[in-house]
């Protein structure tokens, strides 16, 4: 299991290597993203922990039975584990973003229900409305229908009035021509009998009551035209109302297609917005293809370059284990020999045991490079084989490893030097006791032996070289991962604009749909309500024309029965002169 851990020394004394290290366990590893605190101060004593500074954090993996298995530093790890943390944190931001994306939709589409519901309230309101208007529209209908029966049965009344006077006239007449007959026959000075006398009378009297009767109707069919009046009134205050729908209607009508208009409009530029969108999605993949074809280069390079330093490590101990010098050392030999051997073989003894030290460090820094390869290594396989969604956490990943192990790296660098070079100086210092104790141990130079330095000069320059292509394709490759964080950072950014005004243009395009069916259908009511009008308009004005064409003749029928009450006011005085006669 693997656990956090602090290094912690006691010294006890200056002595070389009389320091006690242990390791204080903090956290432990649950999951991949999942740590959690070990409870106590509890050290456990590892004798792996001396190479490391106290209050050193490191790694380190436990067995079930606290055995040590493998410790590091925990500087990059930690540095990794913070990036991820910060990776994490920016995903539940944007996941933050999108959940209040997601209530202000909801907030609005039930502000928009709600909205939808009073409009269908208040149109259920207007249809009410309607409805009451076509039942007082039907009722002056029929109103304005009985009033136009009441006015045929006067104007009836007035065509039967008017044939009964023109028949008293008639039979007026036959008897004044019967009388004139008479008289004409008769001696002068013969008088009307008593029932010619009465029978005269009766048809006066007929032809007067006739005449009152025509009174009588021109005084209801007043009464008619004052019902027509109002009844147009009445109407006229409905065309008001019909109006004001109209022009309601019209500008409502110009404001859907202004919006329409504007609507059309952003369309367009969503799709060419849609356009940049796919244009930022090319350019991001040209970068992902370059960044693969760099990173396969980069893998060549690198086992290249762990081919040459395998190379170079044996090339190295074979130059170290022949005594071939690979740089010159400048050790003080006059002041070796001066020494006394007592000294000199406590010197050599110390320059061993650092020596030893050393190489167990690079030892270990080593072991931990080739670690950090295989990890690389096995990464770089995932990526091949992941899909586009974990390719980029892989990668990002993959650039941290690659970070830490060219740091490690170029670290060794100094360190095989430095390594190299203590060893040099103690063999020179082995020489210089070996040849003063007299001993055969000293190294010789076989006749046979090979010089190898030339050889490992020139390995270790193309190494350099090799590790500085490395370096160099590293650097492309964390700018080309730079610039593609940058594309993808704008492809999101367009995508989720492109996303939300998608989104507004649709609630938009639903609003101006609810726009368009309620100005249809106001512009329904508007025709219904004038083929409501119309009918009774029309009727009213029909009743009306048919009032004046009675008045008319009413106006002739009176103008007649004047000049007949004048005849007959004549007729009476003849006929009241004959009866008086002898």
């Amino acid at each position: 299991m693997l656990y956090l851990a602090e290094v912690q020394k006691q010294r006890s004394g200056f002595g070389l290597g009389g320091g006690k290290a242990e390791l204080k366990l903090l956290a432990c590893q649950r999951g991949e993203h999942n740590w959690s605190a070990v409870p106590g101060d509890d050290a456990i004593p590892v004798e792996e922990a001396n190479k490391f500074n106290d209050g050193t954090l490191v790694l380190v993996e436990l067995s079930a039975s606290k055995q040590v298995q493998r410790i590091q530093e925990a500087a990059r790890q930690l540095v990794s584990i913070l990036q991820n943390f910060s990776r994490l944190q920016d995903k539940f931001k944007d996941k933050e973003e999108e959940i209040e994306q997601w209530k202000a939709s909801l907030t609005f589409s039930s502000q928009e229900l709600n909205r939808r519901e009073m409009e269908m309230q208040a149109r259920e309101e207007q249809l009410a409305q309607m409805e009451d208007e076509l039942e007082r529209l039907e009722a002056q209908r029929s109103e304005i229908e009985n009033t136009r029966d009441e006015a045929n049965r006067r104007r009836e009344e007035v065509d039967r009035s008017r044939v009964e006077m023109e028949t008293a006239w008639e039979q007026l007449r036959g008897e004044q021509q019967r009388v004139a007959q008479q008289q004409s026959q008769v001696p002068q000075g013969a008088v009307v009998d008593e029932q010619q006398a009465r029978r005269i009378q009766e048809l006066m009297n007929k032809l007067g009551g006739a005449i009152s009767s025509a009174l009588g109707v021109r005084e209801q069919l007043n009464q008619s035209f004052g019902v027509v009046g109002a009844q147009q009134a009445i109407l006229d205050v409905h065309w008001q109302q019909l109006e004001q729908k109209r022009a309601n209607a019209q500008q409502q009508q110009e404001e859907v297609d202004r919006q329409n208009q504007s609507l059309q409009n952003r369309w367009q530029e969503w799709y060419q917005s849609q356009d940049a969108l796919a244009g930022a999605r090319a350019d991001l993949k040209g970068q992902q293809s370059t960044l693969s074809a760099k990173q396969e280069q980069a893998q060549s390079v690198s086992l290249q370059v762990r081919a040459v330093e395998e190379l170079y490590q044996q090339v190295s101990r074979l130059a170290s284990a022949s005594g071939a010098a690979v740089a010159e050392q400048r050790v003080d030999v006059s002041a070796l020999e001066k020494m006394s051997v007592e000294e000199l073989q406590g010197l050599v003894q110390h320059l061993q045991q650092d020596l030893e030290k050393v190489f167990r460090f690079v030892n270990d820094q080593e072991e931990e490079l080739t670690l950090q390869r295989e990890t690389i290594e096995e990464l770089q396989g995932k990526i091949q084989a992941a899909s586009e969604y974990d390719r980029m956490a892989l990668e990002n990943e993959m650039a941290d490893e690659l970070e830490s192990y060219q740091m490690l790296n170029e670290t060794l660098v100094g360190q095989r030097l430095r390594l190299q070079e203590r060893e040099d100086v103690l063999k020179q210092h082995q020489g210089v006791l070996w040849r003063r104790l007299g001993t055969a141990n000293a190294p010789k130079q076989e006749p046979g032996d090979m010089d190898l330095g030339p050889l490992v000069a020139q390995l270790n320059s193309h190494r350099q070289q090799q590790s500085q292509e490395l370096q160099r394709l590293e650097n492309e490759i964390q700018q080309l991962q730079e610039a593609i964080s940058q594309i993808e950072a704008n492809v999101n950014r367009l995508q989720g604009e492109s996303e939300a005004k998608r989104y507004e243009l649709k609630q938009l395009e639903q609003n101006l749909f609810n726009q368009k069916g309620a100005v249809a259908e106001l512009w329904g009511r508007v025709n219904v309500y004038q083929e409501m009008l119309q009918p009774v308009q029309d009727n009213l004005k029909g009743l009306g024309q048919k009032l004046e064409s009675v008045a008319g003749e009413l106006d002739r029928v009176q103008q007649t029965g004047e000049q007949q009450d004048m005849d007959i006011a004549q007729l009476r005085q003849v006929i009241s002169g004959l009866l008086n006669l002898p």
